[in-house]
């Protein structure tokens, strides 16, 4: 069983930091460089696992009645739209417009994120191989905790730039939010266009 949580952290970390359209779900939400901007990756996190084991749970459930090629298509349209949400959000928060936030949406983009597409699917698949309900939950929730971990770090760091930049001056912070925004809205516009 440890051996089999040790591969889930690492899968699931694997997995999140691949995607691109993960970085740039989180980047905007985490580049204003508060305190917690862990925070943002943490709940991404805990929301993508949540996502990723209910499709996993539904398509062994109902494998044969459920349309998930069609779900899959309609989520990824969905994940878009949501990193163009976040992008524009993320530009007009840069341009100073008053835009509140809370970090608990992340929570909500990581579930969209677990609902699309395949590889997360295909990411889990080995907990089915595994001999042994205790190596298979081992799996799942080694995969669970290298998302949240993965994210966290991911989301720390781009916080930690953050930091630094707004005391090399009030403008740099803010070229990084829109870099970030904008890099969003690009993988948005690219997701769409799949």
């Amino acid at each position: 069983m440890f051996i089999a949580a040790i591969a889930g952290i690492f899968a699931g970390a694997v997995h999140v930091l691949s995607g691109p359209d993960h970085l740039a779900a989180i980047a905007p939400l985490a580049s204003d460089g508060g305190r917690r901007t862990w925070q943002a990756g943490a709940l991404w996190g805990v929301g993508h696992s949540s996502g990723v084991f209910l499709v996993g749970l539904l398509a062994l459930l109902f494998k044969d009645w459920l349309p998930l090629d069609a779900l899959s298509s309609w989520s990824e349209r969905l994940v878009g739209i949501v990193l163009l949400a976040i992008g524009l959000w993320g530009l007009l928060r840069a341009l100073r417009w008053r835009v509140h936030t809370h970090t608990h949406a992340a929570f909500a983009v990581g579930i969209v994120h677990g609902f699309a597409g395949s590889s997360h699917v295909l990411a889990i698949l080995p907990a089915l191989a595994l001999p042994g309900l205790g190596a298979s939950l081992g799996y799942l929730s080694g995969y669970g905790v290298g998302t949240i971990v993965a994210m966290s770090g991911f989301s720390s760091a781009i916080g930690f730039v953050a930091t630094k930049l707004d005391h090399t001056g009030p403008g740099a912070a803010r070229w990084l939010l829109s870099g970030c925004s904008v890099t969003a809205m690009l993988v948005g516009v690219a997701w769409l266009s799949l």
